[in-house]
């Protein structure tokens, strides 16, 4: 299977299947000399593990990460850096009654036309599961960017009808929140919509957004490699997304251009814009201001209602899911967008530093 590799020199390679014995990463081009030990990226695979309050899946996992490779001593040796997350709490019978058809919003249908088979038990290498690589490795990218004094934030936007106030903004509630908002009022009110959902055998969707703050200008590419595109592949990819927006996104098809553009003007120094529609990118290239990104997650495919499909020989069905899933996939989707964003901006700057000659005379000849 082609497909498991991300990145130009921060490059990481995600191994592993939602039941099977483990799942994992590998980093290769991390620098050497990195401080870094499990509890690092334990705090960011916390974030998204299951069974932590009653508005994700009931499926239990500690998702305790260990260092197989590339530091010692505490620090890292500039050789690949190999992670592991042990499964301890697979059922797969619970799936033994839908190995014959396809679940509707499910990759179960196409991942068979592909490779000519699937795994049934909760979807293999298409599961969210697959995510534990990606957050293990953007936990690393995260602690690099932030000694570059660059900041990553996710939190979400809106589940359903039910949006932030910006006026309410809390980053610290977006930890503690069931739902990851940061806006305490907006939590309870989610949370309601979330309940009435189960109660229906139903699920929800919502909207995540993810800051890039204390970022240089002059990142990125003007043509193939723009850095909004590569940040829009970066976060597509994850499962369930169905949409990107960088700064106001869509809103601005409906404005002149008047209304739209951000005028520039000095401060402390250097050049700042004086408003941020274009979500601090022009033409591919980071502009210096706030990176703002936002992702639509579809409702969680895996409901308890009755469905039509059809099974693997073509003839129509009905289908009712068991198992243990997650009424709405965002809130702990949030930190996976956050660490695809920072694997996305560390290796564009790893990148970047090749493309002026003074950037190599600067650092080669002292």
């Amino acid at each position: 299977m082609a497909g498991s590799t991300f990145g130009t020199i921060f490059k990481i390679t995600t191994w592993g299947e939602s039941h099977g014995k483990a799942l994992g990463v590998v980093i290769d081009g991390c620098p050497a000399g990195l401080s870094l030990n499990e509890e690092d990226i334990q705090l960011y695979l916390d974030r998204r593990k299951p069974g932590t309050s009653n508005i994700s899946t009931p499926r239990k996992e500690e998702d305790l990460v260990e260092i197989l490779s590339g530091v010692f001593e505490g620090k890292t040796t500039g050789t690949p850096i190999s992670l592991i997350v042990r499964n301890t709490s697979q059922i797969s019978k619970d799936y033994s009654e839908i190995a014959s058809c396809y679940r509707p919003g499910h990759a179960d249908y196409t991942f068979d036309q592909k490779y000519g088979f699937r795994d049934y038990r909760g979807g293999g290498r298409s599961s969210g599961r697959e995510t534990i690589g990606r957050v293990a490795a953007g936990a690393v990218a995260c602690k690099i960017l932030s000694q570059l004094g660059i900041t990553v934030s996710a939190y979400t936007k809106s589940i359903g009808p039910i949006e932030i106030d910006p006026a309410h903004f809390d980053k610290d509630a977006i930890l503690t929140t069931r739902t990851a908002m940061p806006d305490r009022a907006a939590d309870e009110k989610a949370v309601a919509y979330l309940e009435e959902a189960r109660k229906n055998y139903d699920s929800a969707g919502g909207v995540m957004e993810c800051l890039v703050q204390g970022m240089p200008a002059g990142i990125g590419d003007p043509v193939f490699e723009k850095l909004d595109a590569n940040l829009a592949k970066a976060v597509m990819s994850i499962g369930a997304v169905k949409a990107v927006e960088i700064g106001d996104g869509i809103a601005v098809s409906q404005r002149f251009g008047s209304e739209n553009n951000d005028p520039f003007c000095p401060g402390n120094g250097r050049i700042t814009k004086m408003t941020n529609h274009a979500g601090g990118i022009l033409g591919g290239i980071s502009d210096g201001s706030t990176i703002v990104i936002r992702a639509h997650v579809k409702p969680t495919p895996s409901i308890f209602k009755p469905q039509q499909t059809v099974n693997t020989s073509g003839e129509k069905t009905e289908i009712k899911i068991k198992g243990r899933h997650d009424p709405i996939i965002v809130p702990r989707a949030v930190v996976v967008m956050e660490c695809m964003t920072a694997l996305t901006i560390l290796d564009t700057m790893m990148v970047n530093m090749s493309a002026r000659m003074d950037y190599l005379t600067d650092f080669y000849k002292k």
